[in-house]
């Protein structure tokens, strides 16, 4: 039995040619031989997986190769290509920096840059994970880093360059590799299964791609996996299968349910989520992603970025004829704010289910809100009284889809009758304008505010502090603000008609300018007085709060806010000790 090589290692470039999505700079490098314009010191970064140490590797075989190629490649036949080959070429270092990151493993580092090299013309130190040397290593390499003898070569490779001093990039030539390209990876593992005599399927090498993130040596790891398991058959139901990745049937099956406005349908099919074994995070992730991916598929031009194969492309397409851009917008805003607040929730499954709740009543809350009024009640004078200002304070204080859907629901009838006089025409596309206009108009038809009060009662400053307190007790929804005059009642008086309101700093006035409008109605509609007026000033008194301590403090402290305590003391003869 043949000793097993993993992929990452069978299938190590050995040539600047057959490196993958590093091409510029694979040319830079065979450019810089070429015209013999070498630097004494490189820099590769760029994330995990992506050639930044097996490109530093060719480089120094090539600029040590005695017969190189036309276009300047290792020949890997002269004694220099096969002594490196063998790792046995002596003038070519490598050095882990994770683990030699002291001063005296520089100075050792610095002592063998002296040294000539035994074959070839350079000496290459290739250092890995540059950025784990401490900062008096870095600074001890430095007067070695900018004039090093002749003969000597640095390259140094990094995950993490903001972690490098600025002095040592200054002296490096600096190469930033990229991630690769998903059809590069593909590319790439085709190729191998080719050579392995693999069958694999191209959905399945597709998903093994995605699941690396860009990484070639992730992929090839992925891919030795894949393939023990699946035993030379890598089909698309095995790998999402032992990779734990949903299906796109999932997606599909849910957005086609949230089109039709089938909310339970869609907490079933999360139930079934669950129940396969998958996180509920990337669950969130992954619809985002098919949103997304449907987006993109709504022009010709950004069709392209989709990177699934033709199939799956094909069945994107389909489906985002059916979605609307507002149904998009609103849906990826929705996924998007769940998956911020999903790491803080407690109950996590239901902050899941709610968002399918939310994206599948998009669709009931577009419909609802192009309902049309009746002509009948559009031209009914509306009427405020003080008994009804209850139900309507609480409706401006709810969300703007609230209102659109009440009075829709409430003109259900009419529409009939409206809709053969006046058609309703649908837009094709999404208008945040047209949205906020329509939002707008809703609201003033059921602005309490609108009414004009025509009475002059006289009232007493007895009476104002009642309406006051009324509104102040069961209208305010802003805890803050609540508390605050509650606890310091002093920040509120009455100048003849002018509520005068002090507030501490901005925030607390700009809250008050929201609720503006509904407390003057207020004041106006319980005093019936239409000269009342609200005034908001900004003081620099600054609030002196004493607590109590003792234990009669503590209890003159409650009973002035509880009554009752007295009586009870009183009552049970009771004393403090």
């Amino acid at each position: 039995m043949s000793e097993f090589i993993v992929s990452a290692r069978k299938y190590r470039p050995s040539t600047f040619k057959t490196v993958v999505g590093q091409e510029i700079i694979t040319t830079t490098l065979k450019n810089s031989i070429k015209n013999k314009h070498l630097a004494h010191s490189y820099l590769f970064c760029g994330p995990r997986g992506v050639g930044k140490t097996t490109c530093a590797r060719i480089f120094a075989k090539a600029i040590n190769c005695f017969h190189p190629t036309e276009d300047f490649e290792p020949c890997n036949q002269c004694e220099s290509c096969i002594n490196f080959n063998k790792n046995a070429l002596f003038n070519i270092h490598e050095l882990d920096a994770a683990s030699n990151n002291s001063v005296d493993s520089i100075r050792e580092l610095i002592n063998q840059v002296r040294i000539p090299p035994q074959l070839g013309k350079y000496s290459v130190f290739i250092i890995d994970e540059v950025h784990m040397l401490s900062k008096d290593a870095f600074n001890a390499f430095l007067k070695t880093l900018e004039e090093p003898p002749s003969h000597a070569i640095f390259i140094m490779a990094t995950t993490e360059k903001h972690k490098i001093i600025p002095t040592i990039l200054s002296r490096c030539q600096i190469f930033d590799f990229r991630r690769i390209q998903l059809s590069d990876i593909v590319h790439q593992l085709e190729y191998i299964a080719q050579q392995e005599d693999i069958h694999a399927e191209h959905q399945a090498l597709i998903t093994i791609a995605q699941k690396a993130d860009g990484s070639m040596r992730d992929a090839l790891s992925i891919f030795d996996q894949m393939n023990s398991f699946c035993e030379n058959e890598l089909t698309y139901e095995k790998v999402i299968r032992n990779l734990n990745v949903l299906d796109y049937e999932y997606y599909f099956r849910l957005t086609q349910a949230f089109l039709n406005g089938n909310a339970p349908e869609t907490l079933l099919i999360f139930n079934e989520i669950l129940f396969n074994g998958f996180d509920a995070q990337y669950f969130i992730m992954g619809l985002g992603e098919h949103f997304r991916n449907l987006m993109l598929c709504k022009d010709k031009n950004t069709i392209p970025l989709l990177e699934v194969s033709e199939n799956v492309s094909t069945r994107y397409a389909q489906q985002s004829m059916q979605c609307t851009d507002e149904f998009l917008f609103e849906a990826l805003q929705i996924t998007n704010d769940t998956e911020q607040q999903y790491r803080t929730s407690y109950n996590k499954r239901f902050l899941v289910e709610l968002m399918l709740y939310k994206i599948s009543n998009i669709q009931k809350q577009k419909n609802s809100a192009s309902t049309p009024l009746s002509t009948n009640e559009s031209k009914e004078p509306s009427s405020v009284t003080s008994k009804e200002y209850s139900k309507q304070t609480d409706v401006n204080q709810n969300s703007v889809s609230e209102p659109v859907a009440k009075t829709s629901i409430n003109n259900e009838n009419s529409t009939s009758t409206a809709s053969s006089n006046n058609p309703v025409t649908h837009l094709s596309s999404f208008s945040i304008k047209q949205k906020l206009q329509q939002n707008l108009e809703i609201k003033s038809k059921i602005n309490p505010v609108s009414q004009e009060i025509n009475a002059e009662k006289d009232f007493t400053l007895e009476m104002a502090q009642q309406a006051w307190n009324a509104f102040l007790n069961h209208k305010l929804n802003d805890v803050r603000l609540k508390n605050f005059f509650t606890q310091y009642p002093q920040y509120v008086y009455w100048d003849d008609k002018t509520c005068v309101l002090k507030v501490l700093n901005k925030s607390q006035e700009l809250d008050l300018r929201k609720i503006h409008d509904e407390l003057l109605f207020f004041l106006k509609q319980t005093l019936q007085n239409k000269n009342i007026i609200i005034k908001i000033e900004l003081t620099d008194e600054e609030i002196k709060t004493i607590k109590p301590y003792t234990s009669k403090e503590k209890y003159a402290y409650f009973i002035q806010k509880y009554p009752a305590l007295g009586e009870i003391k009183e009552q049970l003869d009771l004393d403090f000790q």
